[in-house]
């Protein structure tokens, strides 16, 4: 018998758990990621924050406020999406993950991406792009609110909510990418 989306991903989340070379501190909580099994569109962050180690769930915390009014301004819920990060643990100082540690943990993002099957992953900043697309060399200021279609998978790079914490301008931007969401999934169907 196979198991179900959500046993699989309960799978990965124990493996994230037991990972001893994943966590930069013995007390650390995991953060595998939350949401809809069946999610149509997955979201990936860079990093769980203090808020998110705290909790052991992804974006809880400023950025994951903003995130959330995101969802609500096209008609979606935190619970109709999938929300994970590159990294399942909290980097030391909430400073940005380095190569090898995405590398390291990104068979755990892969394992998650290949059960949920979204018809859309959104990119939630520069990290969560590179750790998916590697071969992807443009910044993200280029190409968020884009739809990439690479190996008949959709892709929309955007910024980090956590951006438009720190510069106003940001939100606006971040706001008109996420209205493009309904119209792609419209096309990609």
């Amino acid at each position: 018998m196979s198991m179900s989306k959500q046993e699989a991903l309960h799978e990965v989340a124990n493996r994230i758990a037991n990972c001893q070379k994943c966590k930069f501190s013995p007390d650390q909580n995991p953060v595998p990621g939350e949401g809809n099994p069946d999610a149509e569109i997955m979201f990936i962050g860079e990093a769980p924050g203090a808020k998110e180690n705290e909790t052991g769930r992804p974006f809880v915390g400023a950025a994951g406020k903003f995130l959330s009014e995101m969802l609500n301004s096209i008609g979606l819920e935190r619970e109709d999406v999938f929300i994970a990060n590159a990294l399942k643990y909290q980097p030391p100082e909430n400073r940005d993950p380095l190569p090898e540690e995405i590398e390291y943990q990104k068979p755990f993002l892969l394992k998650q991406i290949a059960i949920i099957k979204p018809k859309l992953i959104c990119f939630l900043g520069r990290h969560a792009l590179k750790a998916v697309l590697p071969q992807i060399t443009e910044p993200i200021s280029k190409l968020h609110g884009q739809l990439l279609s690479i190996e008949n998978q959709a892709y929309l790079p955007l910024y980090h909510p956590a951006a438009a914490l720190y510069n106003g301008s940001m939100r606006q931007t971040l706001l008109n990418d996420f209205a493009k969401i309904p119209e792609i999934m419209d096309r990609i169907g």
